[in-house]
C-alpha cells in the first residue's frame, strides 16, 4: 500500500533513519504477535497497546 512512497529514496532514507532495527516492517513481522494476542498465553494481557514498530517508538 505504501510501495509509491517508499519509492522516493530520500522519503525510505528518512523513515529508516527512524527505525532502530533498520528495515521496514514486514507482514511476517506481524503474525506471531497476533498469534499471541489470539492464544490462552496472552489472557491476562487486558487495557494496553503492543507496540511492533522496529523501535521506532523507543526513544
Amino acid at each position: 500500500m505504501l510501495h509509491w512512497m517508499f519509492g522516493d529514496a530520500a522519503f525510505k532514507a528518512s523513515v529508516l533513519a527512524k527505525i532502530k532495527l533498520g528495515r521496514i516492517g514486514r507482514v511476517e513481522d506481524l503474525m506471531m504477535p497476533f498469534v499471541y494476542l489470539a492464544s490462552d498465553a496472552a489472557a491476562l494481557v487486558t487495557g494496553t497497546s503492543l507496540v511492533v514498530d522496529g523501535g521506532w517508538t523507543a526513544e
